[in-house]
């Protein structure tokens, strides 16, 4: 189902206008029935305001350090039957195409386990979802609920009998070596 997007920006004169209002419609992926990707706004470098409301290309799905995308994702219960591609290489293809980067951060031998250079914030619109982390522990989110996903290894999975929509604002950050201590300032 399509979703409306307004973009302010401002006229050569400098007052507030609407640039773009346009209708969105999400992203989808043959052999993935049910799973939507509705790509709101991203941008693969710091931001900066787009006056003229035109939308930045998006070349990588997970956003480099800087970036940011800003969405909502449909998770179908994970009960649905799932086809299995006939062509594996079409299948990747496929979803290169239409979420660049994506399948290079999930893991082969788990289906849906992944990690990426980004802090995830969150949240639960409709449904329920599961949060998976390392040790195989499993958090329960509900619609109402947010988090905040400080780029570690976890999966989503959808036991409940509804889809799940998740609107997700992700940002690029640049990976801190193991072993370097990070300094938290007091607030």
């Amino acid at each position: 189902m399509p979703t409306r997007r307004l973009v302010t920006g401002h006229s050569a004169e400098g007052k507030a206008i609407v640039a773009d209002d346009a209708e969105i419609t999400p992203l989808t992926i043959s052999f993935l029935p049910g799973s939507e990707w509705l790509a709101l706004w991203s941008t693969q470098r710091p931001p900066s305001f787009p006056d003229d409301g035109a939308v930045p290309p998006l070349s990588t799905y997970f956003p480099p350090p800087g970036g940011f995308s800003f969405g909502i994702v449909t998770f179908p219960p994970d009960v649905l039957p799932r086809p299995v591609p006939g062509d594996r290489k079409a299948a990747y293809l496929e979803m290169e195409r239409v979420l660049p980067g994506f399948a290079a951060h999930m893991e082969r031998s788990n289906p849906g386990m992944h990690t990426s250079d980004s802090i995830d914030f969150g949240y639960v619109i409709s449904g329920e979802i599961w949060l998976e982390l390392d040790d195989g522990k499993q958090t329960l989110l509900r619609a109402g609920d947010t988090f905040v996903q400080n780029g570690t290894r976890h999966a989503w999975r959808n036991k409940g009998a509804d889809a799940c929509k998740v609107l997700f604002t992700t940002i690029g950050v640049q990976r801190q070596p193991k072993g370097v201590e990070v300094a938290r300032s007091a607030v």
